[in-house]
């Protein structure tokens, strides 16, 4: 009988039990379910089987891997229970049995999903969808996964009408496909699963703007959920509201896609081969100039306003987009000038440090908060000031005579992560400010049912802008990545509503350029190594992708931030 350690406890048990049965009793602590495990340092689903002696490390739903198995079972569970009930009410002569449910992408903790081959979705098709998902759940459904030939796996998604998986695996280079099997619904899952549908038992399924919202536990508190719009958040604000902004950028990215004929990798693959990726490209970008002329076009409109605050999360491409705004403003008569927030920072002496006794250059208080709104006071009354720039190898700021005095058509772009925090600008009129959020919120998904994650563009753009500029490795991307989204979910998103426009950087086409980038950088991250299970997932995501030249990118694009080669000197 092999023996086993698991949290640090010793455990002799039979070979060819379950992963599941062997964590069983360590169920119920305070990080949320057990859903994955480690076993001798490589991640395991809880169906596999014990077959030598090992340690066994838990993942739970606490834990980023974990969190996006059971959001990956609560999606499939979703997708089987929209056909379910399809064919009831087709039975019933109620509706069509062609049922189609699409994840678009995430608002909070929830999923938006568009549904196709259904004349409408109300609170009571929501309700109904529920159900049935409850169900699954109440029978504990167990979730079978096999190997199949590629063609085998092809066949079984032809067969269930999913051409978008036909799509991506013709472009598929292995020979076989993992294949989910849940109470005879067969699919694709991008990532490890539950082993049954047990596991997944707090969700909810909402009607919104003629879609659905599958709302989930977040990783942060995994054993509760929070029902969406019932009434306002502790800020006072209602969620209808709170997500109004991102919700019409993240549908015009969706018309974006389709102005193009592309939703989905296999989509894009094909356009690829086509040999007409150029033109698409072209569009895309134009596309994005006539987003960023009609933001300037309302700062024009507004005509006190002096500052343009500019915020988002990390490789948002906040530094391209200020340059593409300010030609734009230039070209309405403004006269701008681009800054930085981090030319405020305090001196080194003064910054903040973590637990760790490391510098905190995140938190507001690395900022000199009261200089930053008296020199822009001092601005806004017309005085002429001399404005700081800091010196980041000494560690202080320093006054080089860079003096401005604001004139009539002048006007400030400010970009920083603090930017949009009311405690930033907090001196300033209101009717002065210009707030914009930015990010690179991913509209392209694998297939129908798997999603590229937001955090995922964002991860990959900064690997290959700092193997660029800084001499980083991947592995020490994938290492700090944690602190920056516990960063940004601190200090960014929670002001992320309080804007006048939101701005979408991500371009359908980049994960082919970045592609060609990535890849070298990941393979090199050690096997040994805690990040190289990240690594691994990462390409192969990247696998399912053709690359692209980077010749077809204009210099001015957003994406020249991350792989260089752009006319703004990044």
């Amino acid at each position: 009988m092999p023996t086993v350690f698991v949290n640090g406890q010793q455990r002799s048990c039979a070979k060819g039990t379950t992963f599941e049965s062997i964590v069983s009793e360590f169920q119920g602590g305070k990080n949320g379910k057990i859903v994955l495990v480690y076993f001798n340092g490589k991640m395991r689903e809880l169906s596999k089987r014990l077959e030598k002696d090992g340690v066994v490390t838990l993942i739970t739903t606490g834990d980023p891997a974990g969190h996006q198995t059971y959001e990956r079972t609560a999606v499939m569970m979703l997708v089987k229970a929209a056909r379910d009930l399809a064919a009831e009410e087709a039975a019933a002569g109620k509706g069509a049995s062609d049922v189609r449910i699409k994840v678009e992408f995430t608002l909070g903790t929830a999923f938006f999903c568009s549904v196709q081959g259904r004349e409408s979705v109300d609170d009571d098709y929501a309700a109904g969808l529920q159900a049935k998902m409850r169900e699954i759940t109440e029978r504990n459904a167990p979730i079978i996964k096999k190997t199949y030939p590629i063609d085998d796996g092809v066949r079984l998604f032809a067969q269930q009408g999913m051409e978008d998986k036909i799509r991506l695996f013709h472009f598929r280079r292995s020979s076989t496909v993992n294949v989910y099997n849940l109470e005879g619904f067969y699919d694709y899952y991008y990532g490890y699963m539950c082993p049954s549908a047990g596991y997944v038992d707090l969700f909810e399924v909402k009607a919104y703007q003629g879609g659905l919202l599958l709302n989930l536990p977040s990783m942060e508190h995994p054993d509760e959920i929070r029902p969406f719009y019932e009434g306002k958040g502790d800020d006072g604000i209602h969620d209808y509201d709170r997500y109004r902004n991102l919700f019409d950028q993240l549908i015009l990215s969706t018309k974006w896609g389709q102005l193009v004929d592309i939703s989905t990798i296999g989509d894009l693959n094909e356009k690829i081969c086509e040999g007409n990726i150029s033109d698409m490209i072209l569009v895309q970008e134009a596309l994005q100039e006539r987003r960023i002329s009609d933001i300037a076009e309302q700062i024009y409109n507004r005509k006190a306003v002096k500052f343009v605050l500019i915020a988002g999360p990390s490789s948002s491409g906040k530094t391209t987009f200020a340059h593409r705004l300010s030609i734009q403003l230039r070209s309405f008569g403004l006269h701008p000038h681009i800054m930085s927030m981090d030319n405020w920072f305090v001196n080194r002496e003064k910054t903040p440090v973590d637990i760790d006794g490391n510098y905190n250059f995140d938190v507001i208080e690395a900022l000199d908060l009261d200089l930053f709104n008296d020199n822009l006071s001092d601005l806004l009354a017309g005085e002429e000031v001399e404005l700081p720039t800091f010196n980041f190898k000494k560690g202080k700021r320093e006054y080089k005579g860079d003096r401005l005095r604001l004139g009539d058509s002048d006007i400030l772009v400010i970009e920083g992560i603090h930017g949009l925090n009311p405690r930033s600008s907090a001196g300033l009129p209101d009717e002065n400010k210009f707030k914009i959020y930015i990010s690179a919120m991913t509209s392209l998904n694998i297939d129908m049912h798997n999603r590229i994650s937001t955090s995922d563009t964002r991860l990959i753009r900064r690997m290959i802008r700092d193997a660029r500029t800084r001499g980083n490795s991947a592995q020490d991307t994938i290492r700090g990545w944690k602190k920056v989204r516990e960063g940004e979910e601190k200090y960014i998103f929670p002001f992320q509503q309080d804007v006048d426009a939101v701005f979408n950087s991500v371009l359908i086409y980049e994960q082919a350029v970045l592609k060609q980038f990535a890849e070298p950088l990941l393979f090199s991250v050690p096997s040994d190594s805690k990040e190289y299970y990240e690594a691994k997932r990462l390409l192969k995501f990247l696998d399912y992708i053709l690359g692209v030249d980077t010749a077809a990118v204009p210099s001015n694009s957003i994406c020249r931030e991350f792989v260089g080669g752009g006319c703004f000197g990044l």
